[in-house]
């Protein structure tokens, strides 16, 4: 089976929803310096969810620890995506003006 995103039954296009996500951009950019604990990736991404991992891009491990300790870190797939979501980070970082002279 040759991979479409335009069929909506094919798994090229659900995978690219959830690249699509509204965290994924987010939660790869923070975690592509490294582990990350929750409440760091929360003081960094204002008003995100609980949760993380979704489609194997990025991973959570749980210490035996008291106080519980959990780390989120990417997952070779979650690496993968690094550069070109930067891309897509940069180009929005140079053209965020342009939301403004959209009438919505």
């Amino acid at each position: 089976m040759e991979a479409n995103p335009y069929d909506r039954n094919c798994p090229s296009r659900r995978l690219l929803d959830r690249i699509g996500d509204r965290w994924t951009v987010l939660v790869v950019g923070i975690l592509s310096e490294g582990p990350t604990r929750f409440g760091e990736i929360a003081r960094q991404i204002d008003g995100i969810s609980r949760k993380l991992e979704a489609d194997g891009i990025v991973s959570r491990r749980a210490y035996p620890e008291v106080p519980p300790r959990v780390e989120y870190s990417l997952t070779d797939a979650g690496r993968s995506l690094k550069e070109p979501l930067k891309a897509l980070e940069s180009w929005a970082r140079e053209h965020f003006e342009l939301l403004d002279s959209v009438e919505v």
